[in-house]
């Protein structure tokens, strides 16, 4: 597919960046775009896809080496996340792995759980999930049923999780659940629970409008007796560790849904240079090009905000309003531009064989987890603007 021309972007890429970014090509052309038709319809992308993954450092490469990373920058996870989103590979969660989850344990964990799981996290052959939502609590933490009995030595462990992502390839899930009830969102702690421990049982996949090739599932926890030594950090300490990664989570879904809005309007820039009507390409008439240059436009400032966004994570700075910024900015943009641009291909747009269908019934969900656009804009009303 052609790419349109756009300015250089902001970020520092390198070099180094940009063969980074030619070794993820190739590995996305090769291992992932001739076979995620087939993980759309098996609902589920396999395990060895994410050894694969990790065996050329696509995962977690900006940990440190000792537990097997590669100690480079965010840019590179920046690319890994932007070339999953320039094909549309909506299955293959690999920056929830290491971009989101994987922080928890670097972070929270202390130097035994570090060298325990790590070098297996980021080789891939222990994939990661994390049990926040609950039937009856999503953006709401405190309302979590979920909990944690100190029974000594361990701690016994009942409720339920749903939507969970990763639900059925995770090895490890990092869990939050309630170990002192009656202190509110100071008794919320981080338990690492592992595949094959009693108790510990998975439910239906769950039948979604897009990402069918992601596997999401209902976890379920009945008595599971998880060892002390799978406690993130404090006790008590959940929800502040919790509120202080998701910037970065945040951050890294307005990445991927730039990017998506980016490839969603080159298909159908080429699109409509080829399809006729009325005697002449679509893309002659002049609502077809207002509406593609206001998205077009649009998609540019966007991009800037964000690449600034990223540049201020990466020297450290608090984003948490700016990143709550943009995964509303870019979110909203993508629904809204996927939309537009399917009209563009008429009854064509709604085939599943045309990407531009996928890309539709995949967009949906991005305004809505990690933080729905209304949870955003409480952050942006709160934080930013002290109301």
């Amino acid at each position: 597919m052609k790419e349109i021309k756009r300015l250089k972007r902001l970020l520092p890429f390198t070099k180094e960046h940009e063969e980074f970014r030619d070794l993820v090509r190739d590995f996305v052309a090769n291992e992932i775009v001739p076979y995620h038709d087939q993980w759309e319809k098996d609902k589920i992308v396999p395990r060895e896809l994410w050894e694969k993954a990790g065996s050329m450092g696509l995962l977690c490469p900006n940990f440190p080496t000792e537990y097997g990373g590669s100690g480079t920058d965010f840019l590179y996870n920046v690319i890994v996340i932007e070339e999953l989103a320039r094909v549309g590979a909506s299955g293959v969660f690999f920056s929830l792995h290491g971009d989101v989850i994987a922080p928890y344990i670097l972070h929270y964990g202390n130097e035994e759980q570090k060298k325990r799981w790590l070098p297996d996290i980021i080789a891939g052959k222990k994939i990661l999930a994390i049990g926040m939502t609950e039937p009856d609590a999503g953006s709401d933490l405190a309302g979590i049923k979920t909990t944690a009995v100190d029974k000594g030595d361990y701690y016994l462990v009942n409720g339920s999780k749903t939507f969970i992502s990763n639900g059925y390839l995770a090895d490890l899930v990092v869990t939050v659940a309630k170990t002192n009830p009656e202190k509110g969102i100071n008794g919320i702690s981080l338990l690492v629970i592992e595949r094959g421990m009693e108790g510990f049982e998975r439910g239906r996949k769950l039948e979604k409008i897009g990402l069918h090739a992601q596997d999401t599932a209902e976890l379920f926890f009945n008595d599971v007796k998880v060892p002390k030594e799978n406690l993130l950090g404090k006790e008590g300490y959940g929800f502040r560790y919790l509120m202080s990664e998701l910037a970065t989570e945040r951050l890294a879904l307005a990445i991927s849904n730039m990017r998506s809005a980016e490839a969603v309007l080159d298909m159908t820039v080429e699109y409509v240079k080829t399809r006729k009507a009325f005697g002449k390409p679509v893309g002659k008439f002049q609502n077809t090009q207002f509406k593609l240059a206001e998205m077009f436009t649009e998609q540019c400032a966007a991009r800037a905000f964000l690449d600034q966004v990223i540049m201020e994570y990466m020297q450290g700075k608090k984003v948490t309003v700016e990143a709550s910024q943009c995964k509303l900015l870019c979110s909203e943009l993508l629904k809204r531009h996927v939309d537009e641009c399917l009209q563009f291909f008429g009854g064509y747009g709604y085939m599943m064989e045309y990407p531009i269908a996928k890309a539709y019934i995949d967009a949906r969900v991005q305004t809505i987890y990690a933080g729905t656009s209304e949870i955003m804009k409480e952050i942006i009303a709160g934080k930013g603007l002290g109301l």
